[in-house]
């Protein structure tokens, strides 16, 4: 009983100690929050003196922080002594010679620790992690740079010197480690990538890359991993077609089934890089009909071809060829649920390029009719038919086919794409009232698009139904804006010209001007697209098209003209002048992006 009470007089004492010590700890760090590190330091020198080893590091940092530099050496050297193997103490006497301006000294210390590193890696990694800790990154990655000469491995602490790289910003250390690391973990290569990505600052950055891995090819020329990256560096500076010769290369040499250069040609399509994409597709063709991806390639290619096409300015010539190809695309493979897709494009190649309207109507009444054909692809086959019945005059028909996809698919975007399309063929037949009943169910759509669209034509629709209560003028208009969407211009032109010497006065000037800026931007006229957006928001800045206007201008710039410095100008308008816009979001997420914002959603 004696034993055990003294043993529970002993644990009391204990306890009333570290529970005095834990008060005391809690104290200074409070006159540390408040800038009374006097203080503080009185309460750390205080338990300093009870637990050296507990309380030296507190203790060190305050004295450091008041500049009681010979205080910390006299302390510092007391431990190195009692502990000579404990590096911490080495680094932390570094500290105080840096902060006293005694760089010399410090690094005289370090460069010892680095001449008598330990053989044991672990022991390096501590050490180099005591000097990260300290904020000594220098001396962290001399450590383990020494630690793989003293190893005799180079693998060693890839990992660690990527981050330390990534930290202090080293663009050439950071890349050589990376071609260092990647050969045998080429799983990391994306991360590689988005890491490298996130230094790089410009065709300088990326140059360093490119030199290095092309000495890294004449070195060992059959390791994959060096063209990848080649692909990669030159896709990052939009060097297409050197991209994809790189990508061809290697899947010759490894004689692989095409995935990379697939996967490729889809990304060169993304930047507008259709002469490249289409030479990737054709070299994945000429692999055989054996190959997987024989089918998606050729798919692909005219896909590609269209893009080309009908994103630049075409002939005649252009559009047959095209429409060729795709029917030799449906000789090959026959019309079923596979190749709906392709006649659905193909309906829509005669029906606004061509004007081939007949033709239009019967693949597209063929592919509506094809069993097993995916709901979604059928629905959009369907409101695709509408259109056409529209343009053959034969709005009837039309509105059947939009009412039944609005139907099947209620409170969907392509249920209301359907609603939408039902208001706009009212409004283009001059049924005004009912179109604008649509169209104003359709202001909160869950598409901004549509709701930003249904909700100017609505608008569009009252102003100037009050202006001319007959709606005469407004008839016109609809007439030249289905010309419009018909993709006649010149029918287009000649029908909004002659608005104005019909009804002199009328109040749709800025709805003209946008109708013949939209016309131009349909014939890649971007130039002059904007003469006539500018002249929106110059004369009618507070107008119903004024916000669409703007970022119009802020799109053509960015996406066309390859102006970003004007998109932003743009951009940031519709930002501070427009704040109820629709397309308000929108405008912000692309100024972010274009100022350079890492996470645009972030600021």
């Amino acid at each position: 009983m004696k034993w055990t009470g003294a043993f529970a007089f002993l644990f009391f004492c204990c306890f009333a100690v570290v529970y005095a010590q834990d008060n005391d700890l809690r104290l200074a760090k409070q006159f540390e929050a408040n800038g009374e590190q006097q203080k503080a330091l009185d309460i750390y020198q205080k338990l300093y003196k009870q637990d050296n080893e507990a309380y030296f590091g507190v203790y060190i940092n305050t004295l450091l922080a008041l500049k009681k530099f010979d205080e910390a050496e006299s302390i510092t050297k007391k431990m190195i002594r009692k502990h000579p193997g404990d590096h911490q103490y080495i680094i932390t006497m570094g500290t105080a010679y840096t902060q006293q301006g005694e760089i010399e000294k410090a690094n005289a210390l370090y460069d010892d620790l680095i001449k008598n590193l330990p053989s044991d890696p672990n022991e390096i990694a501590a050490l180099a992690s005591q000097f990260y800790q300290n904020a000594n990154i220098e001396y962290a990655i001399k450590i383990f740079e020494q630690g793989r000469k003293k190893l005799n491995n180079n693998t060693l602490y890839s990992y660690e010197l990527i981050n330390l790289y990534r930290y202090k910003r080293d663009k050439v250390a950071l890349t050589e480690e990376y071609l260092n690391f990647l050969p045998a973990n080429p799983a990391f290569i994306s991360q590689a990538e988005n890491a490298l990505a996130g230094l790089y600052e410009g065709p300088a950055d990326y140059d360093i890359l490119k030199f290095a891995v092309l000495k890294r090819i004449q070195k060992d020329p059959q390791q994959p991993i060096y063209p990848e990256l080649l692909t990669w560096q030159y896709m990052q500076q939009k060097d297409f077609d050197q991209a994809l010769n790189q990508a061809l290369a290697l899947s010759r040499r490894q004689n692989d089934d095409g995935s990379s250069v697939f996967e490729l040609c889809s990304t060169l399509t993304s930047n507008d890089a259709y002469d490249a994409a289409i030479r990737g597709y054709e070299y994945l063709i000429g692999k055989g009909k054996d190959s997987p991806y024989y089918i998606s390639s050729k798919i692909e290619l005219i896909n590609t071809k269209n893009q080309k096409v009908t994103s630049g300015k075409y002939t005649n010539e252009d559009l047959l060829g095209l429409e060729k190809d795709y029917a030799d695309l449906l000789d090959e493979f026959g019309k079923n649920n596979n190749t709906v897709f392709a006649m659905q494009k193909l309906a829509n190649l005669e029906a606004f390029k061509l004007h081939k309207l007949d033709a239009a109507q019967k693949i597209l009444e063929e592919a509506v009719a094809i069993p097993g054909v995916k709901a979604s692809l059928q629905a959009s086959c369907k409101l695709d038919l509408g259109d056409v019945s529209l343009l053959s005059n034969k709005p009837w028909n039309a509105t059947i086919l939009y009412s039944q996809v609005e139907i099947d698919y209620p409170a969907t975007s392509i249920g209301q794409d359907a609603k939408y399309r039902n208001a706009k063929l009212a409004y283009y037949t001059g049924d005004f009232k009912w179109a604008k009943g649509q169209l104003d169910v359709l202001k909160a759509a869950t598409s901004e698009l549509i709701a930003n669209d249904a909700l100017n034509l609505s608008l569009f629709i009252s102003e100037n139904l009050f202006a001319d209560s007959t709606g005469d003028a407004l008839k016109m208009y609809a007439r030249a804006d289905m010309l419009i969407f018909a993709e006649q211009p010149d029918k287009a032109l000649l029908t909004l010209d002659s608005i104005e010497k019909k009804y002199p006065g009328n109040a749709m000037g800025d709805g003209i001007l946008m109708a013949k800026s939209r016309l131009l931007i349909q014939q890649k006229n971007y130039p002059d697209a904007v003469l006539l957006l500018k002249k929106i928001v110059e004369e009618y800045g507070s107008g119903l098209w004024a916000d669409d206007a703007v970022f119009m201008l802020g799109d053509i710039y960015e996406n066309q003209l390859s102006d970003k410095e004007q998109a932003k100008i743009y951009y940031q308008k519709i930002i501070t002048d427009y704040a109820g816009s629709l397309w308000i979001n929108e405008a912000r997420k692309r100024f972010r992006l274009l100022r350079g914002d890492k996470n645009e959603a972030s600021s």
